[in-house]
C-alpha cells in the first residue's frame, strides 16, 4: 500500500494543490446558487452522518459541489468519470483538504475503475453519478453494498437513459433521482454549456476558424442544438444529422440543414457527435471524408466515432497539437480526431462554464437532500426531481443576475383555474 493510498487518496501530483485552490476560488465566485445553499446548511448539517461516493468529472465547478455536500456535513470520497476529464490541480487541491479522491489525468480502463472500486471502499450511503458508472460497478461487482445505500442520482441523459432500461428489466436495486431531467439542467447545461465548451475545447485543440466551414452537429438533441447555436453565431455553415423526425424539424425550422450521415460526411469540414449511440461515425463516413476535416464527440462514451474503424483505413498517424491527432487514410486524405474520441470539451478544455453548472449541480445538492430525507420511502427505480426545487434554483439564479420576476394577483390566479370563464 502506497502513502497515498494511506491518506486516502490518489492524485497525479499534490504540488499542484495551490493552483487548484486558485481555480475552486475563481468557481465559487461564479457560483451564488450552490454557493447560498451551503450558506444555508453548514449550519444544521443535514446531510451529517451520510457517506456520498461521487463519480463525476473532476473540474473546479465538481470541487465546488463536493465542498457543498461535506459543508452540509457528508463524507465524501470520489472519482472521475472520465479518464480524460479530470483536473489535476483541482484533485491535488481536494486530496490535499481531507476529500478521498482518486482521480488522475490520462487514467487508463485498469485504473479508472480501481479508482472507483476506492471510492466504494468506504461503504457508501448514496452515491452520486454522471454516466452511471458507479451505479453499474456496485451492481455488477460490489452487491454486498445494496445494504447500506439508500439512493443515487444521475447527471446525464446517456445514464438516464440506461438506468431506466435496468429499473425496467427489474435490476435496479435502490431509488435514482434523474438529476438529468431538472429543466435547471438539461435546457442549461445541456445547451448552453455543452455549446460553449465543446467549441471551446475544438477551438483549443485546432486554433481553425469556424466562419465559412460546414460545421456537422450529429444529433439535435440539446446537446447538439446548443452546439449548432453557437457554431452557426461564429459564422459556420451548420449541418445536422438525426434519427427523430420532429427534431430533424426543429433543426430545418431553426435555419439548418437536415441530411442523412452518408451526405454529410462528404461535405462536412468539422463534426461533432452528441447522441450518445455507438457508430454514430463509421469506416464508410471516415472513407468520404474531404481532406482535412475534424472529428470529435461530446456526448458521454467514446464510442459514438468508430475510431477502430479509421484506424485500419489510415496508413499512417501523428499527434499534431494536444488533444489532435491526424490519420492519413489509403487515398492520402487526413482526419484530425479531437481527444481521442472522448468529451472534446472537457478533454480539450475546462468543461462547462461555472455559471450554468451552477444550477446542475444545486440540483444534485438537492438529490442528495432528498435521498437523506425521504430515500427511504423511495422505491426502486428513476425518480424526479420536484417542479418545486426547479424553481427555486431558478429563482436564486435569477436573484443572483439582479434580474426580477412579476407575480399574479390574487386575480389572476383565481382566473387561471376558472373553467366557467368563457370569450
Amino acid at each position: 500500500m502506497t502513502t497515498a493510498e494511506q491518506l486516502n487518496y490518489k492524485v497525479a501530483d499534490l504540488s499542484l494543490a495551490a493552483e487548484g485552490r486558485l481555480l475552486i476560488d475563481w468557481a465559487e465566485a461564479r457560483m451564488p446558487v450552490l454557493m447560498s445553499l451551503r450558506e444555508k446548511f453548514e449550519k444544521t448539517k443535514p446531510l451529517a452522518g451520510q457517506r456520498i461516493t461521487g463519480c463525476l468529472h473532476v473540474t473546479k465547478e465538481t470541487a465546488v459541489l463536493i465542498r457543498t455536500l461535506r459543508a452540509a456535513g457528508a463524507d465524501i470520497a470520489w472519482s472521475g468519470c472520465n479518464p480524460l476529464s479530470t483536473n489535476d490541480a483541482v484533485a491535488a487541491a481536494l486530496a490535499e483538504d481531507g476529500i478521498k479522491m482518486f482521480a488522475w489525468y490520462g487514467q487508463n480502463t485498469e485504473e479508472f475503475y480501481w479508482s472507483i472500486d476506492r471510492t466504494l471502499d468506504f461503504k457508501p450511503t448514496m452515491t452520486l453519478d454522471d454516466g452511471a458508472d458507479l451505479i453499474f460497478r456496485v451492481h455488477n461487482e460490489h452487491p454486498e453494498l445494496f445494504e447500506d445505500i439508500i439512493g443515487g442520482s444521475e447527471e446525464t441523459t446517456t445514464g438516464v437513459h440506461r438506468l431506466r432500461a435496468m429499473a425496467a428489466d427489474g435490476k435496479l436495486m435502490y431509488p435514482v433521482i434523474a438529476v438529468n431531467d431538472a429543466e435547471t439542467k438539461w435546457d442549461f447545461d445541456n445547451v448552453y454549456g455543452t455549446g460553449q465548451s465543446s467549441l471551446d475545447g475544438i477551438l483549443r485543440a485546432t486554433s481553425v476558424l469556424l466562419a465559412g466551414k460546414n460545421f456537422v452537429t450529429v444529433g439535435y438533441g440539446h446537446c447538439g442544438k446548443g452546439c449548432a447555436m453557437r457554431a452557426k453565431g461564429m459564422g459556420a455553415n451548420v449541418i445536422t444529422t438525426e434519427v427523430k423526425a420532429t427534431a430533424a424539424l426543429k433543426a430545418t425550422l431553426e435555419g439548418v440543414r437536415v441530411m442523412k450521415m452518408d451526405d454529410a460526411a462528404k461535405i462536412g469540414d468539422v463534426f461533432i457527435t452528441t447522441t450518445g449511440m455507438k457508430d454514430v461515425i463509421v469506416g464508410r463516413h471516415f472513407e468520404s471524408m474531404r481532406d482535412g476535416a475534424i472529428v470529435c464527440n461530446t456526448g458521454h462514451y467514446d464510442c459514438e466515432l468508430n475510431l477502430g474503424d479509421l484506424k485500419e483505413l489510415a496508413v499512417s498517424s501523428r499527434e499534431m497539437r494536444d488533444n489532435c491527432v491526424e490519420y492519413t487514410l489509403k487515398n492520402g486524405n487526413r482526419i484530425y480526431v479531437l481527444a481521442d474520441g472522448r468529451l472534446v470539451n472537457l478533454a480539450a478544455a475546462e468543461g462547462h462554464p461555472s455559471e450554468v453548472m451552477d444550477m446542475s449541480f444545486a440540483n444534485q445538492f438537492q438529490a442528495m437532500m432528498m435521498l437523506a430525507d425521504r430515500g427511504a420511502e423511495l422505491g426502486k427505480g428513476v425518480h424526479q426531481l420536484p417542479e418545486e426545487l426547479d424553481q427555486e434554483i431558478a429563482k436564486i439564479k435569477l436573484d443572483a443576475m439582479g434580474l426580477g420576476l412579476d407575480e399574479l394577483t390574487p386575480e389572476q390566479v383565481a382566473y387561471a383555474t376558472d373553467y366557467s370563464q368563457g370569450t
